[in-house]
């Protein structure tokens, strides 16, 4: 069939199609994101199959499987995507170079080898040599996990098709082609087909199949959004490069919650779930240094204990500085302006400087309380006794407000062995009171100050 070559523009964000070059996306409104690309396309047009036969199936047709998950022996990993993985799911996993997806994938492989699960890894980024020399560092494996090197979308879909494996893995998806797009392997149209091809193969035959995406330097995955929308699961992998910490967190599931996040250190044979990252976060705390307290945020399900360190010291010139990381920087301000304004503190002459200790990144309002009272303590340098911890939301008008999972972050405090607990005084109840930790209920922040200096 005769094909015509076109020039059309993509937009590297949202996948939207013109015919033109647009200085701004008119459906994501993303400014200069659009590039150009030739496609192939035919001449003549298909008919379309025939309304009349497609059948339609009502909710009491369809018989649930009960036994669709399959448990990774992982169970960071199991908690991440819900239960376990899901028979004939598109699960993308992202993260910045070296941070650890391909270690990640391999060490998924060897667990679920023991299983006698049929495995497929194919490579468009490593050799079979580089392959096996990460291997070995891991461990042993047996021959249910077979290796492929190829980047031809065509020849893996005869693979697959031919040996039936179970979980298939591709590293990466913007080494992937498709003959029938004419554009270079990364492209635009190039990681949308390719996705398209392997949910396919996914649906089709029941596979599971594993998409490891490079991510841009704003931290998310290259190529269209349109990429996430089509995979049933997103998983960030995150963590700085050069410690030796990693937070698997779920952006996107289908098949479970999105809030759930897991807890790996890397070493030298791989990477080691981390049962207890409370504990793990809060290792190194200083003792009686001003600034510095123990929060507590919740990831899902999981409460986490986290250290908060400020350092306010006066400013040398007309504009304070304020950096903040591993919390948001504008709710950072925010807070500090409700200190100024109802506490009376005078910090607009003051530098501020914010710190959530190991590197994590936590977002939870529930941090309110911790960040105002850490910010406090150096700003009067008193120090803050170690064996407290609070939690809270912290509203404009200086009123502490009820967050959720209360009991549960009770219970973690106390495990590690803290005796004193603020907390949000509207969230105090008869069944909470327990011998082994003070609860201290607050209505604002005036009240939580008085408890701590």
């Amino acid at each position: 069939m005769a094909k015509a070559k076109t020039s059309v523009f993509f937009c590297q964000n949202c996948g939207y199609e013109s015919a033109k070059w647009m200085g701004q996306c008119p459906a994501c409104h993303e400014w200069n994101s659009f590039v150009e690309e030739q496609t192939n396309k035919a001449v003549s047009v298909g008919t379309a199959k025939r309304a009349a036969d497609v059948r339609t199936y009502t909710l009491s047709e369809i018989k649930p499987n009960a036994n669709r998950r399959r448990t990774t022996h992982m169970e960071e990993f199991d908690r991440v995507l819900g239960g376990g993985i899901v028979d004939g799911s598109l699960v993308l996993v992202g993260g910045d170079p070296g941070i650890g997806k391909s270690t990640l994938l391999l060490q998924l492989c060897q667990r679920l080898c023991a299983d006698d699960v049929k495995l497929l890894y194919i490579s468009g980024e490593e050799s079979l040599e580089q392959i096996r020399l990460r291997a070995d560092r891991m461990g042993a494996f047996n021959d249910h996990l077979a290796l492929l090197c190829e980047t031809d979308l065509g020849v893996i879909r005869g693979v697959i098709e031919k040996t039936k494996p179970d979980i298939v893995i591709i590293d990466s998806i913007q080494t992937m082609y498709n003959e029938a797009v004419s554009s270079a392997p990364g492209s635009v149209s190039q990681v949308r087909e390719s996705t398209a091809v392997l949910m396919q193969i996914a649906k089709g035959a029941g596979v599971t199949v594993f998409v490891v995406g490079h991510v841009t330097k704003e931290g998310v995955v290259a190529g269209p959004r349109v990429l996430e929308h089509m995979v049933d699961t997103v998983l960030y992998f995150e963590g700085d490069r050069h410690a030796s910490y990693r937070i698997l967190r779920g952006v996107k599931n289908r098949f479970g919650s999105t809030n759930e996040i897991g807890v790996f250190e890397m070493r030298g044979d791989g990477l080691t779930e981390v049962k207890n990252p409370s504990e793990y976060m809060l290792s190194g705390k200083p003792a009686d240094a001003s600034g510095s307290v123990v929060a507590c945020s919740v990831e899902g399900t999981r409460p986490i204990l986290i250290e908060i360190q400020a350092l306010v010291c006066r400013s040398n010139f007309g504009m304070p500085r304020r950096t903040a990381t591993g919390c948001d920087y504008n709710r950072v301000n925010l807070l500090m302006a409700v200190l100024e304004k109802r506490l009376g503190y005078r910090l607009s002459d003051y530098d501020a400087y914010i710190n959530i200790a190991g590197g994590i990144r936590m977002n939870e309002p529930a941090i309110d309380l911790g960040l105002m009272l850490a910010i406090v303590s150096s700003f009067k340098d008193v120090p803050i006794a170690s064996d407290v911890i609070c939690f809270g939301e912290v509203g404009l008008s200086g009123e502490v407000r009820v967050v959720n999972q209360v009991a549960q972050r009770i219970s973690e405090a106390e495990k590690l062995g803290f005796s004193t607990c603020i907390l949000p005084k509207v969230c105090l109840r008869a069944e909470m009171v327990s011998g082994g930790i003070k609860l201290i209920g607050v209505s604002n922040v005036a009240q939580a100050v008085e408890q701590i200096l």
